[in-house]
């Protein structure tokens, strides 16, 4: 690497060229051909998937969905049987236009009175409409966040200001539910019970968060400040409660769970399959505990029902273990544990006593589906072989019999689906990493295609010009039991006698995995960089959420960053083993946020693995981080302090080597500037060589602005040309 003795920072200044970068060599430039990709990629967005968007009728007969009109751009409501694929106009333009308007209402959204007798719509500018498809009758209604439809199709209930409301439509009124004094508190999550005599809620009381200081840009030369709740690993966090409240307003009554002194979090909060009875799900806040009670509304009598705890955490993959379903008619339960080191789907009794496994041996469930009661099958997603795919199963609610997939063989790939009420029907959509996604109607279980709803024709044909060799997936022994998956995109003129520099895209951390069998804008993206001649790779790591087993996702704790990069190197000198073309001097790393953390503990390290690293928006100082996010997986510094000390890059920082890239945005609200600019800081002080390139004002995302994610990705492509340079060596 060329050795430098100055900090170099960059700032965006409006133009698509970073200033500091004007002066690298010509062989660092961009290539025309490359700076196109980047362009159709980021800027014209023709890598982009069209998705199908599609809402079922109640009863599962049909879909609805917006279209415009040939050479308009305002949208129609169409309904199509599934059956048949019989076209009607529900809703025209004259229909959704007011009276004394001139134009028709834009809707962003809308959902069916459970008769399918009226549509609620909601609108771009964010006014609610009724619309009754017998009277072709449009009707203004009062609405707000998260409005929901009674089960009697009466009523609309809604938040605004904190507040819960009732708007009843027939009379046109509506009712103030709660009445909050102070703007910390909020009441949201609002259901109604099943006779719409009764609303659950869960209130958050936000005063005992500490304040955080934000720039806001205004005047340039007077810029104000915004106060925002912040809750950082250790402190305070918002106090919950769940309250039910009648629906004329009347009484609130608040449901009593253990409610510990440092707080706690919820999951599902609905009501328990009848209106008497509230169910709430519970979760400690290192999230190592979780809880499931029944509360009696009238009684406020309260039984818990079930309870879990590990000593790592019972939520590896909050968003999929979380809730249950009721079954029987409320006298069972069906949900996701790990209590058996699998993620496995489990039936207990109203009075949680377990009554059967239904998904035995060791493979995950990777996500419940829903349950078709009549027939008697529960559906769930699942991948016993693969840990990059994903499929359709189903199993009997009995347990008699093995769970069956559902998802033809001749389809190795990604899978998701969304079900019709009456489970008849799905949209079916299928993608690969090389494909582009196909949305099509199928009717179940026999997974027949009904008809093709989105191909992406025209994506294909332009994902076919750029791919020249499939992508690679690749399984990688790295000892001790531990087998990593990874994928591997080859440059265009690939040449198997030469060796090639490796460009490694990381996260690694437990929100998500990289190493996918599924079609993604990133993808092409990394396309066009290994086309520049790279090979460009991707690693799964233990501790991300990889259908593998609560042991590998649970592997890292408590610490996030220190076994990845341990991982993610020994992963490295394993393709340096197996592939003769693989270059092991030359490597480049790169992520974003976690990916990020990762891609700078990788070079301060292992500064004999790593030669060159692009973080974006990382995390050098986890104790500076969220409170919600961060102790899921580490508690906090009073409890782990070790872990917090070893995960910390900031503080390997002395084992910088290689080329590094940091890139920020100024107006983060997620991984705040004052966490990146403390690294800044120790490298200075360090005497050490790096490059730091801030946007100002954007978020996480580095998004906001004209130009600005396309710039982003030049900028890294400049970067890596001029110090891992490309092609066979």
């Amino acid at each position: 690497m060329t050795a430098r003795r100055t900090v170099r920072t960059f700032w965006l200044a409006g133009v698509l060229a970073a200033p500091a970068l004007s002066s690298t060599p010509a062989s660092s430039q961009v290539p025309p051909e490359t700076e196109a990709r980047l362009r159709s990629i980021f800027e014209a967005r023709e890598f982009d998937a069209r998705s199908f968007q599609a809402t079922w009728l109640p009863g599962g007969s049909g879909y609805t969905t917006l279209e415009a009109p040939p050479g308009g751009t305002d949208r129609e409501l169409i309904r199509y049987d599934a059956a048949s694929g019989d076209r009607t106009v529900l809703a025209s333009l004259s229909d959704l236009t007011p009276s004394a308007a001139s134009e028709p209402l834009r809707i962003s959204g809308y959902q069916f009175a459970p008769d399918g007798s009226w549509v609620l719509l909601e609108t771009e500018g964010g006014g609610v409409w009724v619309f009754e498809g017998a009277t072709s009758t449009l009707s203004k209604a009062d609405g707000g966040g998260g409005n929901t439809i009674s089960p009697d199709g009466g009523r609309i209930l809604f938040s605004r200001d904190g507040d819960l409301h009732v708007h009843d439509v027939g009379a046109n009124q509506t009712t103030r539910l709660t009445w909050t004094t102070a703007d910390q508190i909020s009441n949201s999550r609002a259901v109604w019970s099943p006779d719409g005599t009764r609303i659950a809620f869960v209130q958050s009381d936000a005063s005992g968060v500490r304040m955080r200081s934000m720039l806001v840009p205004t005047d340039p030369s007077y810029p104000e400040l915004q106060q925002v709740r912040f809750a950082r690993v250790g402190e305070t966090i918002a106090k919950l409660r769940v309250g039910v409240v009648d629906a004329q307003g009347r009484e609130v009554r608040w449901i009593s769970i253990p409610s510990p002194n440092e707080g706690f979090y919820l999951g599902q909060v609905s009501w328990a399959g009848n209106s008497g009875e509230l169910l709430v799900e519970q979760f400690s806040r290192f999230r190592d505990e979780r809880a499931f009670f029944i509360a009696n509304v009238t009684t406020g009598e309260v039984d818990r029902i079930y309870h879990e705890s590990d000593p790592a955490w019972v939520i590896a993959s909050y968003r999929l273990n979380a809730g249950l379903e009721w079954i029987r008619g409320g006298d069972s339960f069906l949900f996701l544990t790990e209590k058996d080191g699998w993620r496995h789907s489990y039936v207990y009794s109203r009075d949680g006593r377990e009554e059967r496994l239904l998904t035995p041996g060791p493979s995950d469930v990777m996500e419940r589906g829903p349950v078709d009661e009549r027939e008697g099958w529960v559906y769930h997603f699942a991948s016993p072989d693969n840990a990059t795919q994903r499929y359709l199963y189903r199993v009997r609610l009995d347990g008699a019999e093995a769970p069956e997939r559902v998802t033809p063989e001749d389809q190795p790939g990604t899978h998701f689906y969304d079900f019709s009420p009456d489970l008849r029907w799905a949209f079916h959509t299928y993608s690969t990493f090389d494909t582009p996604p196909v949305t099509a109607l199928i009717s179940l279980p026999d997974h027949r295609v009904v008809r093709v709803l989105e191909d992406n024709a025209e994506l294909r044909r332009r994902a076919e010009a750029t791919i020249s060799h499939p992508t690679e997936f690749l399984a990688l022994d790295i000892g001790d039991g531990v087998v990593m998956d990874a994928w591997m995109i080859k440059p265009r003129d690939f040449d198997p006698s030469s060796q090639y520099p490796v460009f490694i895209y990381v996260y690694g951390e437990p929100h998500g995995q990289t190493v996918l069998d599924r079609w993604s804008t990133r993808n092409n993206y990394h396309r066009a960089i290994a086309d520049l001649g790279y090979l460009v790779v991707s690693i799964e790591n233990r501790g991300t959420p990889a259908p593998k087993g609560a042991e590998w996702r649970r592997a890292p704790f408590p610490t996030i960053g220190v076994q990845s990069t341990e991982e993610h190197a020994a992963g490295v000198r394993e393709l340096g083993r197996m592939l003769p073309y693989v270059d092991v001097s030359r490597v480049g790393i790169w992520g974003w946020s976690g990916g990020g953390s990762n891609t700078l503990n990788s070079l301060f390290r292992k500064p004999d693995v790593y030669h060159v690293g692009i973080a974006v928006v990382p995390k050098p100082q986890p104790h500076l981080y969220n409170a919600w996010f961060q102790e899921i997986y580490m508690e906090t510094l009073e409890t782990n302090p070790e872990g917090y000390r070893v995960s910390a890059p900031i503080n390997y920082a002395e084992g910088l080597e290689g080329d590094l890239l940091i890139i920020h945005g100024t107006g983060e609200t997620n991984t705040h500037l004052e966490i990146v600019e403390g690294l800044v800081d120790r490298l200075v002080e360090l005497g050490k060589t790096f490059d730091y390139m801030t946007y100002p004002n954007r978020n996480h995302g580095l998004s906001e602005g004209e130009g600005t994610a396309l710039h982003v990705r030049m900028l890294m492509v400049r970067y890596l040309l001029e110090h891992l340079p490309a092609g066979p060596g």
